[in-house]
């Protein structure tokens, strides 16, 4: 399956640093999947990328608290996610945690799977407007669905509705101009000196979170009124922190909004972007979807009969092995420790890459290749326990994990139910890394109704 083109084991820090802006994936050198451990250094800090299994499992899981989010990403992050569970650390962290995670809990899921099932009907009827088509952007039409699905279960709106299509926009202006980190990220610079952002990226942001701010505004009047309607929005404004009685402010809940939309959004149409190529350039497994799909009503069914939709759960967990959204993540050493012969110094930074992990040449076999059938047998499930990091792992694992594969099956399920998809002719999809693995211009394919469906 197509990855990016590495560098040079070898580059000037300029060069590095222009690579890394410009796409974080093929800033890298190939040696990287096949190394258990890489340490880089720069003028301003030392990193160590990590792809040993216990060493992942040591940062994620068994001490979490002595590697704690790195100040670095939020550096590029912070003109849209303001104070968010995304980049806070301790007790700020907790206590977000505390408040946010009674909404994804128990029953949740399954009071959020009917409007889950509402955006992707619509997206079947959307994509049938079209009738046969030559070429179809998909990651477009992916964003549009799941922003749909982030919107309905979030607020009780359609993306039709004026402020959702507003803030569906700028959110698409905001991913294509973002950098996954800024300046400030590479070079230590005071408090008081501008960040550097793309004037873009500012005017996208702003513009955003203005109009998250009237949503939140907005609900917040329905709660006082009674009138609010049972989502996820209602729930986490009327959840109290346990220990202190603490409701988020509106400001605050702008903050966890806003990485909904980027975690929950983003990475939804990035994986279902690629699960669609992915189905396209393997005729004979989108054909066994088609047949899983045809056996079950997606768009219709139980929460329980999801689990009738194993092959297609596989697919998508393969395309979150293959192209993970998010492709790296940066952790800061406490303390000065050592890790295979190497002194790792207080306040480096440690990388954790699920891009690497999960095409590492000594953890998978066949670590290019696209084998959702991998995901039945035993020795998989057992080896992917520690290198498979598509919603990170222990206590600041996705909140929305679970959400995030249930909406990703009905969708695509949803959609090979009434599609089918096929590659065009030399146009191979090239993986590049803004704030997630999308395609440097787009996923094209051609879209055809199957038989007995309209258009």
């Amino acid at each position: 399956m197509p990855k990016p083109k590495p560098r040079p084991d070898w580059v000037p820090f300029w060069r590095y640093l222009k690579l890394f802006r410009a796409d974080i994936l093929s800033a890298q050198p190939e040696r990287l999947y096949a190394a258990w451990m890489a340490a880089f250094r720069t003028p301003f800090f030392r990193s160590f990328l990590i792809n040993d299994p216990t060493l992942v499992k040591e940062v994620l899981q068994d001490n979490p608290e002595d590697y704690p989010k790195s100040s670095r990403v939020n550096e590029g992050l912070r003109p849209l996610l303001g104070n968010s569970v995304f980049v806070t650390n301790g007790a700020v962290w907790e206590r977000q945690r505390r408040i946010i995670d009674p909404a994804f809990e128990g029953g949740r899921l399954r009071d959020s799977f009917p409007a889950m099932q509402h955006a992707a009907a619509r997206t079947v009827e959307r994509l049938a407007e079209r009738g046969a088509a030559d070429a179809v952007e998909v990651e477009e039409q992916a964003s549009h669905a799941a922003a749909d699905v982030m919107f309905r279960t979030l607020f009780s709106i359609p993306i039709q509705d004026e402020t959702a299509t507003k803030v569906f926009k700028a959110f698409r202006t905001y991913q294509r101009s973002q950098p996954i980190l800024n300046l400030a990220a590479f070079i230590p610079l005071p408090h008081w000196m501008p960040r550097f952002h793309r004037s873009e990226t500012v005017l996208a942001a702003e513009k955003i979170r203005k109009l998250l701010t009237q949503l939140c505004d907005a609900r917040q009047a329905e709660i006082a009124a009674g009138t609010a309607p049972d989502d996820l929005a209602t729930k986490i404004m009327t959840t109290r922190d346990p220990e202190t009685g603490e409701l988020f402010t509106t400001e605050e809940m702008v903050d966890q909004v806003a990485i909904f939309f980027l975690a929950g959004h983003e990475t939804s149409a990035s994986a279902l972007g690629w699960a669609l190529w992915l189905l396209a350039a393997h005729p004979d497994i989108q054909e066994r979807v088609a047949a899983e799909a045809a056996s079950v009503d997606p768009v219709s069914m139980p929460f329980a009969h999801l689990s009738k939709l194993p092959l297609t759960r596989n697919v998508f967990r393969e395309a979150l092995r293959l192209y993970p959204p998010v492709p790296m993540m940066v952790r800061q050493n406490t303390y000065q420790r050592e890790w295979r012969d190497r002194r790792i110094p207080r306040g480096a930074q440690i990388v954790l890459s699920p891009w690497h992990l999960h095409r590492h040449e000594r953890l998978w076999d066949n670590p290019d290749g696209f084998d959702p059938d991998r995901w039945d047998d035993p020795a998989t499930k057992d080896s992917q326990r520690d290198a498979y990091l598509p919603f990170s792992a222990g206590p600041r694992v996705c909140v929305g994990a679970g959400f995030a594969m249930a909406e990703g099956v009905v969708l695509l399920s949803a959609i090979m139910a009434s599609c089918r998809v096929a590659p065009i002719e030399g146009q191979v999809p090239e993986p590049q890394a803004h704030l997630t693995v999308r395609a440097r211009h787009g996923i094209w394919l051609k879209i055809m109704p199957r038989s007995g469906q309209a258009g």
